[in-house]
């Protein structure tokens, strides 16, 4: 992991969720929600072709021409109430050539989705939509992120979200408001069509791009298959109020029921029931774990690995293969492997808490940290129900992944990829690119490696549906 992006988080004084998890039924409002807008058949329904979408200004410069608009976001129909009034209204710029190539007879436009900070327009703008313009004469639409910039509520600091429910209201507001600028995308001529973000606003744009009807570019950078591992596992873990959530998730038995709703149907066996009985034995089953690290200092090497071996025969091809130094905990549960289902790959990604061994480490942490309120029961929580809103598993793949470039940091102590599911591997055909090094220094230092990506992913859609 990057020493640099643990230092540099050490710098900042942004604190996340001061205000703990949000009200419990407002929670429930976007988990039901979520399950709705998951499924791209459903959610193709919300947001009409016609959504009206307001241009409040439209000047010509020299090198591009700069429009800015508004609309009334889609999600509050749907979800009335739930955010204040501020981050109701979607603000946007859209950035495009002074004069489209003729030769080639297209207008192509690629949404930026903000990443953690970038509240208006001038970062995006100067770093992405202006250079791709001179490039490659791709247009570009930057959209304030809910809670960001214009939207930003006013007892809010900064990029500090107040509530955990915020960032779920912020995906689905994201999803439902790129739905709303495509369709006029369309209507006004533009295309081919893509999604691009860094970080969280990676994240955003893959939710985002799930529910898109038609082949899409699809470009996340810094970000993988699920948003909590940031949250939970990676450097930004320290600037969550472990303290106000805990006390919370004890104080309300409301927060306990919807742990048990954020099951879904096909995570029903498997590693993620397992660590949710876990949390509700603690701390009786912390001894078990402890127990079983204590017996497995005495096994021999080789009597693990022939252990391992055998409960791989055990497994489907494509199931997760147990590794010798898995044994300790498995054999424990020994008894469940024969029927492990191949959906225990994306269980496990699903929540790295979802093995006992998992939620041990956890409480390592807080051992080792002293950070009060940091412990399984917390962090189990928060990552089942950041797991139920933004785990990619739990929505559509999309319509043709071939069109989708993923970039990612070798290094990256933001974004901890260990345990989770990879996004080749969860939408198959998807091109996934490397850079070496962690992830502050990929934004600095990568920015032309990230316009390389939307470049080659639009010229693979042009060649696929243009030519």
């Amino acid at each position: 992991m990057s020493q640099f992006d643990k230092i540099y988080r050490s710098l900042l004084f942004t604190k996340f969720f001061a205000k703990g998890l949000g009200k419990p039924e407002d929670i429930k409002r976007v988990l039901d929600f979520r399950k709705i807008v998951s499924n791209r058949e459903t959610c193709k329904d919300l947001v009409e072709r016609d959504y009206p979408i307001h241009i409040d200004k439209d000047v010509a410069y020299k090198d591009c021409r700069i429009m800015e608009g508004h609309f009334t976001s889609p999600f509050v129909k749907y979800l009335p109430g739930i955010a204040p009034k501020e981050v109701e209204t979607a603000h946007f710029q859209m950035v495009v050539p002074l004069h489209w190539k003729k030769s080639v007879g297209l207008k192509p436009v690629c949404l930026q989705l903000a990443g953690t900070g970038d509240h208006y327009y001038g970062l995006r703008r100067t770093l992405m939509a202006k250079p791709l313009i001179n490039e490659s004469g791709i247009g570009s639409i930057i959209l304030q992120n809910p809670y960001y910039g214009q939207r930003k509520p006013s007892e809010q600091m900064r990029s500090s979200l107040l509530y955990v429910n915020d960032l779920f209201i912020m995906g689905l507001g994201l999803i439902l408001e790129c739905l709303a600028l495509l369709h006029w995308c369309e209507r006004e001529g533009y295309g081919p069509l893509g999604i691009h973000g860094i970080s969280l606003g990676g994240h955003m744009a893959s939710l985002a791009a799930t529910n898109w009807n038609k082949p899409i570019s699809l470009i996340p950078c810094l970000s993988w298959s699920t948003g909590s591992c940031a949250f939970t596992h990676g450097v930004l873990s320290g600037a969550v109020n472990w303290n106000v959530l805990q006390s919370q998730y004890y104080e309300d038995s409301d927060y306990q029921e919807i742990q048990n709703r954020i099951i879904t149907p096909d995570l029903n066996k498997g590693a993620y029931p397992l660590g949710k009985q876990f949390v509700k034995d603690y701390p009786d089953s912390l001894k078990v774990v402890e127990s079983l690290s204590q017996e497995s200092k005495g096994l021999e090497h080789s009597e693990k690995d022939s252990f391992a071996k055998e409960v791989n025969m055990n497994l489907s091809a494509d199931a997760m293969p147990i590794s010798a130094d898995a044994v300790p905990v498995v054999n424990s549960y020994g008894s469940r492997l024969k029927s492990i289902p191949q959906t225990l790959k994306y269980a496990a990604s699903k929540s790295k808490l979802s093995v006992p061994k998992m939620a041990a480490d956890a409480t390592k942490k807080l051992k080792l940290n002293g950070k009060k309120g940091f412990s399984p029961e917390s962090m189990a929580f928060l990552q089942g129900v950041m797991d139920e809103c933004t785990h990619l598993a739990n929505y559509s793949v999309p319509v043709d992944p071939r069109l989708i470039i993923v970039v990612a940091a070798e290094k990256d102590a933001y974004i901890p990829r260990d345990g989770l599911v990879s996004l080749d591997q969860l939408w198959p055909g998807a091109e996934i690119r490397y850079i070496n090094t962690g992830h502050v220094t990929s934004i600095i230092f990568n920015q032309s490696v990230f316009r390389k990506a939307i470049q080659d992913s639009f010229q693979r859609q042009i060649k696929l549906y243009y030519s």
